[in-house]
């Protein structure tokens, strides 16, 4: 009986998404400028010379860059042994919840909030909600900002008040950072459940606890204990077609964050992309016929494509081009496996935010093939057909 399997690289993106300019990002493309990085010897530190990514390339990934945005790909020239495409999001936003819910079979019918560029970044109704729920006088940040910075600089003041530390960024988010000992992990995680609904209802995509520990003289540093209350899917998404069906939903990462929890039966943590990594080899070696596997690698993004490092972003690709080596010499007969993307974050793009990307769409396990252009939601429906579940929503499969 068959198994699928769904890797989503977090930003991994390749270019060429049609309406990248109206999200501000022309010529953004992850893929392609870490490759001419790396060709240039431009991301030599902690590695060297070309990206070398042979199983990634081998699947197709080379081949989808090309078509993708029309570059050369120096490095990657491998000819394709694998199904492969390049997948078009139709959802209006370049953030976690719209790329793997579309990938899953469920387009974003709505427009996300955003909070404006501006300090304040955020109403005095919602400080004052929050300050409530807190049970503080105050909240600190109030502002875009990227997180590791962000804490660094407040982290003494938020110490000594105890007012969490409140910012946002490009994507739909509200996040609130607070120290684990200072304010309290329970503390935090209570606030950001209770202040959730409110921020939904405005159609806030997510609010994202972000616990932190150190010291004024040491320095603070983040902890793994991130937890994200997401809004739900509008509709039935294929992990729910699964379920429904009777398969068993795998979560693994932050998936269930991202679906809120709905359609998943078990769920997968790690302090890191290796602990994911080895669950997810676990499961190929383990998980029941008609299971359904679906990872999120975040330190792509996390680690490397918000802080701009090229280098980190070429070593990230070759380290897990080792795990997809592993990963196909554990797929049975009937398995199939996708790899591919939510989003881009081209380390070379000002700022430090997503970037609006098609995505490579790399599949094993049903032979040699070229997909061409598809959509985000082809993929979801096309792992229901494979698992031979009903499915809903606009994607057609690619597995026929």
């Amino acid at each position: 009986m068959a198994r699928a399997f769904l890797v989503v690289l977090d930003s991994v993106g390749c270019g060429g998404a049609p309406d990248a300019a109206a999200f501000g990002d022309a010529g953004a493309n992850t893929l392609g400028h870490i490759i001419k990085a790396c060709a240039r010897g431009h991301a030599d530190h902690g590695r060297q010379g070309p990206l070398s990514v042979p199983t990634l390339d081998s699947m197709g990934l080379g081949a989808a860059l090309r078509l993708a945005s029309g570059i050369e790909t120096p490095g990657l020239s491998a000819h394709a042994t694998g199904l492969w495409g390049v997948a078009t999001e139709t959802s209006r936003g370049k953030d976690t919840p719209s790329g793997h819910w579309e990938l899953a079979g469920v387009p974003v019918p709505w427009d996300w909030t955003y909070f404006p560029q501006a300090v304040p970044a955020f109403s005095d109704e919602l400080v004052a909600r929050v300050c409530q729920l807190a049970g503080v006088e105050g909240i600190l940040g109030n502002c875009h900002a990227a997180g590791i910075p962000i804490i660094q600089a407040l982290g003494a003041e938020h110490v000594k008040t105890g007012w969490p530390i409140c910012y946002t960024s490009a994507d739909s988010v509200f996040q609130i950072a607070a120290h684990e000992q200072v304010f309290g992990l329970e503390r935090l995680y209570r606030l950001c459940a209770e202040l959730a609904p409110h921020l939904h209802a405005m159609k806030v995509g997510r609010v994202i606890a972000r616990p932190f520990v150190g010291t004024v003289s040491q320095g603070f540093l983040r902890t793994p204990n991130r937890r994200d209350f997401a809004i739900a899917p509008p509709a039935p998404t294929l992990c729910d077609w699964v379920q429904m069906a009777g398969g068993r939903v795998h979560a693994v990462g932050k998936i269930a964050d991202i679906f809120s929890g709905q359609g998943i039966d078990e769920v997968h943590k790690g302090v890191d992309d290796l602990a994911l990594s080895e669950h997810l080899l676990t499961l190929l070696d383990r998980a029941a016929p008609g299971s359904l596997i679906f990872c999120n690698f975040v330190e792509f993004d996390s680690l490397y494509g918000h802080p701009r490092d090229v280098a980190g972003y070429a070593r990230a690709l070759e380290w897990f081009d080792t795990v997809a080596a592993r990963a196909l010499r554990l797929l049975r007969p009937d398995d199939v496996l996708i790899i591919t993307a939510d989003h881009g974050n081209d380390p070379t793009a000002p700022g430090s935010d997503h970037t609006r990307e098609r995505v490579p769409v790399l599949v094993a396990g049903v032979g040699p093939g070229e997909i061409g252009l598809c959509s985000f939601a082809d993929v979801g429906v096309s792992l229901a057909a494979h698992l031979g579940v009903s499915y809903q929503g606009p994607g057609r499969s690619f597995l026929s």
